[in-house]
């Protein structure tokens, strides 16, 4: 029962994630750049019609994601012991990019579509950023929840000893970088590592290096 529960935890995170994971990468490379090009009627479609259905799948998927992932941890460190460092940071920026949609992307989103009143030409930025930021993370953060389960302690354990022990540097280190790239998604302005499709992506790409980096030596 145990093994089921544990394959079926897993399989509900993983669906949920796809769903999400794949939508930010459809407003993110498809969505956005078609509608630079598209002209004014179809523009007001993809707002009226369009957005507001991809955008409730979106926000929704990204909180069940959240919340199977909640369930998963909890599991891992009942029947397991706890979670290595790979998982702790992956469910950090994973949490980080949930709040970015429901705190920042939506609010700002339904100012854009026409839902709220509100500036438009403010809060599309803000969103834009928010999102884009969470298409920075999320490389990162799946590498992180593959390899957790396949590479041994994966910087040490929370709570082991020893050679089992995490490392509070690494986990420093890597919670700093998390939170200078989360501060810029709220305070900061969009620059040029994350303005293009190409940007984000090789962006994206070198993030996962330097994070995995810090994990395996520090």
């Amino acid at each position: 029962m145990a093994y089921l529960m544990d394959v079926l935890m897993r399989w509900g995170h993983i669906v949920f994630g796809v769903a999400w994971i794949g939508l930010l990468y459809y407003f993110n490379f498809v969505q956005t750049e078609y509608i630079k090009e598209a002209d004014d009627s179809a523009k007001a479609d993809v707002t009226a019609k369009l957005a507001p259905r991809a955008l409730w799948w979106f926000r929704w998927a990204a909180m069940f994601t959240f919340l199977t992932g909640l369930l998963l941890i909890g599991y891992i460190m009942h029947h397991k012991g706890g979670i290595n460092l790979s998982i702790t940071l992956g469910a950090l920026m994973g949490t980080i990019m949930m709040l970015n949609v429901w705190l920042i992307i939506w609010p700002n989103q339904k100012i854009v579509i026409g839902l709220e009143s509100g500036d438009k030409a403010a809060a599309g930025p803000k969103a834009g950023l928010a999102s884009r930021t969470n298409t920075l993370f999320s490389l990162p953060m799946l590498f992180f929840m593959v390899v957790s389960g396949h590479a041994g302690m994966n910087g040490g354990v929370l709570g082991g000893t020893g050679d089992f022990a995490m490392s509070n540097v690494a986990l420093l280190v890597g919670l700093a970088i998390v939170l200078v790239i989360e501060a810029n998604a709220i305070w900061g302005k969009m620059n040029g590592v994350i303005q293009s499709v190409k940007a984000v992506i090789t962006s994206s790409v070198v993030l996962t290096i330097i994070m995995s980096g810090v994990v395996q030596y520090f």
